[in-house]
């Protein structure tokens, strides 16, 4: 049977404008009360800003034979019991029968301030994996095969994300790849990474400019990290494990 793809690329596009719009209204909501956060915070912590990309993801998972699933989406049923910690708070969860089938984060990050928060993201992503997996192992799951564990990040494409970028390291140098790379590159490369290493099933990335919100353009770096690999791979695994379970 052939892999559904419920016409991703049509629904990222509105996933897109999504996420401008939602910034905007949420940044303009908290103006208007008074309360407003500082800088880009406010446009942040409305919580809905990926909301286009779950519907996404939730219709590759109905599409190829899981429909009947336990798909997660409230904050109540999204923990996962770590090793390092108690549990971790996932953005989505697939359970069907018993079996953890999926777990996915979906982040993003605007400017200005990429470098900080480049450096957050990476710590988070690693850290979160590394946890996961050794929970795996130790059987927080029971005796299941690999769960699909996806990781994807919509990034601002902005002069600031665009630019090379210095390091400075006084004792060691740093790896080649990341000289003169400037964020946009070093997420891309993050990505590749964190699959390469086995942390994540797949890792995406995504660039989109502000004025997206009216075009819903988005751009991709690599093919590895781009956003077919990603519903692909998430739609062949949902229906392996559809196949599997029945």
């Amino acid at each position: 049977m052939a892999l559904d793809l419920v016409d991703y690329e049509q629904k990222a596009h509105k996933a897109v404008k999504t996420f401008w719009r939602n910034r905007k209204a949420a940044k303009q909501k908290q103006i208007e009360s008074g309360k407003a956060d500082q800088g880009e915070r406010a446009g942040v912590t409305s919580g809905k800003n990926m909301d286009g990309f779950m519907a996404l993801i939730l219709d590759i998972v109905r599409a190829n034979g899981l429909a009947h699933a336990q798909i997660h989406q409230k904050r109540a049923v999204l923990t996962l019991p770590g090793y390092f910690r108690p549990t971790k708070l996932w953005d989505l969860l697939v359970i069907h029968k018993g079996e953890l089938i999926a777990a996915i984060e979906l982040k993003s990050q605007v400017g200005p301030s990429f470098g900080n928060n480049f450096n957050n993201r990476t710590e988070e992503a690693i850290g979160t994996a590394h946890d996961l997996w050794t929970a795996y192992r130790e059987e927080a799951f029971g005796k299941q095969p690999r769960p699909f564990v996806g990781w994807l990040i919509m990034v601002e494409e902005a002069p600031e994300s665009k630019s090379p970028v210095r390091d400075s390291s006084p004792h060691f140098p740093v790896f080649e790849e990341f000289k003169g790379a400037s964020y946009l590159k070093r997420y891309d490369l993050l990505c590749q990474k964190l699959v390469q290493e086995q942390l994540y099933t797949i890792a995406a990335l995504i660039t989109s400019p502000r004025s997206a919100a009216k075009t819903g353009k988005f751009s991709e770096l690599s093919a590895m990290t781009g956003l077919k690999t990603f519903v692909t791979a998430l739609a062949g695994h949902v229906a392996a494990e559809a196949a599997r379970l029945g």
